[in-house]
């Protein structure tokens, strides 16, 4: 088990997707599911799933609207407000407040079952307190594709091994949830020298670089990017309490 876990949220978008697709007024983190907002349930789910702490990552317009609404955050929870120029640079920021060793980290609009979320965490931390791979930096929650849009296609080899992200269509997509080691920060440099912009070419990245990620398959898992996605979420919700 990794002692003291850590939780790093990735929530400095500002959700034009969601925003075009109508019936959304507020920055994404604060859109509300279930009664609270999508920020707030992720940091929730994160601690009841075996996080010690969290730390998320939004922009100064979401902190804003926090604040006039008066939300209340677990003490658990540190909110950094940067506004930062895509998803990549926003998991870099997350890696300056993490401490040496291993975190979760999730999208905010990710929205998975919190026993699925939990099931993923333990089975992350089975994976890396028992492996002997020296070059193995994280294991990624993967899920079966359904035609969502712009997915990030995982190839994952017979030993549970992602051997590619991104570019053709294979079974699995990520999940938007993902368990690493702090050392893929080492990358935060090559990553900026190469321009990329979007977390999803960091992460493709780190394999291009020899740094090895495993694959844990959920279930239950929507990404809310539109109007038609928060729709679901709220029915899953409401299915699963």
């Amino acid at each position: 088990m990794v002692a003291k876990l850590q939780g790093a949220i990735v929530a400095a978008g500002h959700g034009e997707r969601l925003r075009r697709s109508g019936g959304v007024d507020v920055p994404k983190p604060l859109v509300e599911l279930g009664g609270e907002t999508m920020l707030a349930r992720q940091a929730r789910t994160m601690l009841d799933a075996g996080a010690a702490s969290v730390v998320a990552v939004v922009n100064s317009e979401t902190a804003r609207v926090a604040a006039a609404m008066k939300l209340a955050m677990p003490a658990a929870v540190k909110v950094v407000v940067r506004d930062t120029a895509n998803s990549m640079e926003t998991m870099l920021t997350l890696g300056e407040f993490m401490a040496p060793g291993w975190f979760v980290a999730a999208t905010v609009d990710a929205i998975v079952p919190p026993l699925e979320f939990a099931r993923y965490i333990a089975e992350s931390q089975r994976v890396v307190s028992t492996s002997d791979d020296d070059k193995l930096a994280g294991v990624l929650a993967v899920t079966r594709w359904r035609g969502e849009r712009k997915p990030l296609f995982a190839e994952v080899t017979k030993e549970g091994l992602i051997a590619r992200l991104g570019g053709a269509e294979t079974p699995f997509v990520t999940a938007g949830l993902y368990f690493l080691s702090t050392r893929v920060f080492s990358l935060s440099g090559d990553a900026r020298r190469a321009g990329l912009d979007a977390l999803r070419k960091f992460l493709a990245l780190l394999i291009e670089h020899g740094m090895r990620l495993r694959a844990v398959e959920i279930g239950d898992a929507i990404d809310v990017d539109e109007a038609s996605d928060l729709a679901a979420a709220r029915i899953a919700i409401r299915s699963n309490r």
